[in-house]
């Protein structure tokens, strides 16, 4: 919440041509409904500032101090505006009494609003240059447009601790552009480093360069520095309760390519392949559990899982008789516990995370990882994939042939 020093509130009482400053003697009369009004058109930020607004109750027009009280009795007025659910979304704003140009004077500051279009009493109140109005259709879709800019999903949320120089460029200029785009497509662009990382959402901008979760995910030189969880922790159990003997262990990390390339080579190693040269007039080959399901599973748990607010692995764990793999998240948006699993219903917690792993050629087809998996389960003789799920995580158990 942006604090202003007495210096910067007394430039903007004097400043009366500003639009994010409005001035009012009283707190009596209609100034309630307008002072509503005016948090509101605050909140929605329509010009785009980025900066928070102020409303002083205490001030005339040429910025001079009124000399009214600024009792308890006011503030609690003015803190009411916040909660009474007149203003929706809620706006985010504080209010204190403060002594400007000699007198008592409240401040109400008003962040812009990460939701909107805010309204007050059903209205979009906006501010353009000194005029209060309500939003006209153009300037409702304005707003509109600035709230899905900012309901970004969160595979493209930037990491602020995170710098240009955290991304591999090799890897970019070399593996991912070349799978993305087509090879004229590429000669002919003679767009920068910088833009091609923006429009490819591996950094904010051209002008803010500050990598996002899926540059670093794809790209990032160490991404786990900056996203602990995201790592694949593998266990091979000798027997069948977690308890039992640890017999090989690792933590995968690294860009999304590496780290599921070194967990199939790791899976490769373990799920060993029998030849059986005495049962029939040839020989034969088993796997305890068909690659093609034990990738679909591996894939999507990475995919699917949630990257945001938790430092959980996904988790492979390898028992005598299963393999439990273990995805943090639970179901997203269309799926749900009930639905899970059923052909044609899907959803993507990370959508762009998703377009990476197809451009790198994890994924051929969107939403047929489990039906795949049930498949090549089935034809390799295993009993087919067992899930569980709940709000926090989705667990997958393949288990070994009867």
């Amino acid at each position: 919440m942006k604090q202003f020093s007495d210096q910067e509130l007394e430039r903007l009482l004097d400043d009366t041509e500003s639009d994010r400053v409005e001035r009012k003697e009283t707190f009596k009369g209609d100034v309630p409904k307008k002072a509503r009004q005016a948090i509101c058109a605050f909140a929605n930020d329509l010009p785009g500032y980025n900066q928070p607004g102020v409303l002083f109750i205490g001030a005339k027009d040429n910025g001079q101090p009124s000399g009214i009280t600024i009792d308890d009795q006011l503030l609690l007025s003015l803190a009411d505006m916040k909660t009474d659910g007149n203003i929706l979304p809620l706006p985010v704003l504080s209010v204190e009494k403060r002594t400007l140009k000699g007198a008592e004077i409240a401040v109400v500051t008003v962040m812009p609003s990460d939701m909107p279009p805010v309204k007050y009493d059903g209205r979009i109140w906006i501010r353009t240059g000194p005029r209060r109005s309500i939003a006209n259709e153009q300037e409702e879709r304005i707003l509109n447009e600035k709230r899905r800019y900012k309901n970004l999903p969160f595979d493209i949320y930037p990491v602020p601790s995170a710098k240009l120089s955290d991304l591999s460029k090799s890897i970019f200029e070399n593996e991912f552009l070349p799978s993305a785009f087509a090879a004229d497509v590429l000669e002919a662009n003679g767009r920068t480093y910088e833009e091609r990382l923006a429009s490819c959402k591996m950094v904010v901008s051209p002008e803010d360069t500050t990598p996002t979760v899926l540059g670093l995910l794809a790209l990032g030189k160490t991404p786990q520095d900056f996203l602990p969880g995201a790592f694949i922790q593998f266990l091979r159990i000798d027997g069948t309760e977690l308890a039992d003997p640890v017999i090989d262990e690792e933590s995968i990390g690294g860009a999304l390519v590496e780290m599921l390339r070194r967990c199939e080579e790791k899976l490769k190693a373990h799920n060993r392949t029998a030849i059986d040269i005495t049962a029939g007039p040839v020989h034969s080959k088993e796997m305890p559990y068909p690659p093609a399901a034990l990738q679909q599973i591996l894939y999507n748990a990475v995919l699917h899982r949630t990257y945001e607010s938790t430092n959980a692995p996904v988790r492979v764990y390898w028992f005598n008789d299963r393999i439990e793999i273990n995805s943090p998240g639970g179901p997203y948006g269309n799926v749900t516990t009930e639905n899970f699993g059923k052909p044609g219903i899907t959803d993507y917690r990370n959508p762009n995370i998703a377009d990476v792993l197809k451009t790198f050629g994890f994924i051929q087809a969107f939403g047929r990882g489990i039906a795949t998996a049930r498949r090549a389960m089935l034809n390799n003789g295993n009993p087919p994939p067992e899930f569980e799920t709940n709000q926090s995580t989705v667990l997958c158990t393949l288990r070994s042939k009867p």
